[in-house]
């Protein structure tokens, strides 16, 4: 559980810094291919991965070859589906990719569908409907045909990464290598994709990359270790993690944004409440209501 929180603190943080990045003059997309550059410094330093035997990772070569793959091209597709579509419903598009790990948590990894999971799951869906509720529905730019092509894109990327974040922490120790390995590919096709667009390099998005890449990592390393933790109950950490970052973050933007919480992302923050209280707690709630 510590675990999970830190991972959603991280989360919480990568946000905010991508918040205040036009602000502070970042290129996120600088932030995030320089990210990639620390994330393998720190797993190198801090994980110590055994790369003696090359070998090894021929097993998992898919593992680590579709996470590099796929993390920098998410970031790219919800960079033009927040143009196309606006934030608000790339937002949702992100956070409803929920429903693709809990899948793969009852026919991939085999876990029981309880009556606690299946009502704290169903609570889970309410809550991320009431929290991503906007009155003004966000702006268009873009044709109906792309933006659903684009919305589907995060939706499944979010949603494919989860699961194979899952598949990572099932690796045990040898996760660390994978997610050298993985953050090794995703730095070498983020680079590439910037150097193809003739990018000018700033010391404000080096510096956020520095910044950004050391809370992805922190982020990444904690939500597999909860992973491993709970390696019976992936669903409390699918679940836990979008609900806890949705939560935590609609709260930090009306403090610190002072971004307005109308009364149905309120209503959504105790439902989100009672979803993780269920997911968590069910047998202690059930015996307290006699059931």
């Amino acid at each position: 559980m510590i675990y999970l929180l830190a991972s959603i603190l991280c989360s919480v943080s990568v946000s905010v810094l991508l918040k205040l990045a036009r602000k502070n003059k970042i290129d996120v997309a600088q932030a995030v291919a320089v990210n990639y550059i620390v994330a393998v410094a720190l797993t190198a330093w801090v994980l110590k991965p055994d790369l003696s035997n090359p070998k090894a990772f021929l097993p998992t070569w898919w593992l680590f070859g579709a996470l590099g793959v796929l993390l920098p091209s998410v970031f790219v597709i919800m960079g033009k589906a927040v143009d196309a579509a606006g934030i608000v419903k790339s937002d949702a598009a992100q956070r409803l990719s929920l429903i693709l790990p809990i899948i793969s948590a009852f026919v991939i990894f085999g876990e029981a569908l309880t009556e606690g999971r299946l009502i704290g799951i169903a609570l889970a869906f309410v809550a991320l409907f009431c929290l991503l509720w906007k009155a003004d529905g966000g702006k268009k730019s873009g044709g109906l045909g792309t933006q659903i092509t684009l919305l589907a894109g995060v939706w499944a990327g979010y949603g494919i990464i989860d699961i194979l974040f899952k598949q990572l922490a099932k690796s045990g120790t040898a996760f660390s290598g994978n997610l050298l390995v993985a953050f090794s590919l995703a730095g070498i096709l983020m680079f590439g994709y910037l150097f193809s667009q003739s990018t000018k390099w700033t010391k404000e998005g080096i510096i956020g990359g520095i910044v950004l890449g050391g809370l992805n990592f922190a982020n990444i390393v904690t939500y597999i270790t909860a992973h491993q933790m709970m390696k019976d109950n992936p669903t409390l950490v699918f679940a836990g993690m979008n609900i806890g970052v949705i939560v935590l973050g609609t709260l930090v933007g009306a403090m610190a944004f002072k971004e307005k919480i109308s009364s149905i992302n309120a209503a959504g923050i105790s439902v989100a409440v009672c979803a993780i209280a269920c997911l968590f707690y069910w047998p202690q709630i059930r015996g307290l209501v006699g059931m």
